[in-house]
């Protein structure tokens, strides 16, 4: 396993607010949410970016949005709505090289906005 921040929270090397784990994935809150609810779930694969999931291992992205829709539905905010985000190297504002899921929600989220800003 790789030693990102991500890897460490998975070994316990640090604490986090773990909200959901099982054999593929753990998921927690962010330490700097872009919302009320920010939490982000991690695949206990290794794969850096997005570009390095192989089309033989795609079912682990699916897991993982499948995950963060059961946890906005068990949380009460799935009618509200929600958003999902993974973000693919620097300029897409990825800054832990684990691949994972951002979701974020608990207040009305917009649009996004002008690419570039």
């Amino acid at each position: 396993m790789s030693d990102t921040i991500f890897h460490k929270i998975m070994r316990r090397e640090i604490p986090a607010d773990i909200v959901y784990e099982d054999d593929d994935m753990i998921a927690f809150r962010d330490i700097a949410p872009q919302a009320p609810v920010h939490v982000l779930f991690v695949p206990k694969r290794d794969f850096s970016t997005l570009n390095d999931v192989p089309a033989d291992s795609a079912v682990v992205i699916g897991k993982l949005a499948v995950a963060a829709a059961a946890y906005a539905k068990r949380e009460g905010f799935d009618e509200a709505g929600y958003r999902i985000v993974m973000n693919c190297n620097g300029d897409a504002g990825q800054t832990v090289f684990q691949i994972h899921l951002h979701l974020l929600a608990g207040a009305p989220l917009g649009h996004f906005g002008t690419p570039g800003r």
